[in-house]
């Protein structure tokens, strides 16, 4: 598999977040190639703010390793990373993040701030824009059907 594969499989897992009525946003975490973990959008279900894609995938990951470090794992989200998130990040060690659509609000790894570039004990590389496009619209429609229900 390759970078596209992965950010695939967490467009999936956004998809789901979507028609339980949440944000969509889908976070898997691969290691030597192969999906370990995955997370997707929750806090409409969990009424709390912490129930990002990437948090969740990460505490998924953890459990799975026995550790809260994740040596050579890498991150494929949807959406770039908030500030939460990109802490998130760089405490678990996470090598690489790549993340779909650009977050002008909020995005913490290169559109708002970049937190992977300040002086941290780790820094994460980071690749944005993959499959940007169709991550961007899977985002937009659920918006424009939102407002349609309201």
């Amino acid at each position: 598999m390759d970078k596209a594969d992965f950010m695939r499989e967490a467009m999936k897992l956004a998809e789901a977040s979507a028609k339980e009525g949440e944000v969509p946003v889908g976070a898997v975490i691969v290691r030597d190639g192969e999906v370990i973990a995955a997370g997707r959008n929750r806090r409409e279900y969990g009424k709390n703010a912490l129930y990002h894609a990437e948090i969740e995938a990460i505490d998924n990951a953890c459990k799975r390793l026995g550790g809260w470090r994740l040596p050579r794992c890498e991150l494929y989200v949807t959406l770039e990373p908030c500030p939460m998130c990109a802490g998130a990040i760089i405490n678990a060690r996470i090598e690489k993040v790549y993340f779909g659509a650009y977050d002008q609000k909020a995005g913490s790894v290169g559109s708002v701030t970049n937190l992977f570039a300040l002086p941290y004990n780790h820094r994460p590389e980071v690749e944005g824009g993959v499959l940007w496009e169709e991550c961007a619209a899977q985002l937009s429609d659920f918006f424009k059907e939102l407002r349609k229900r309201k």
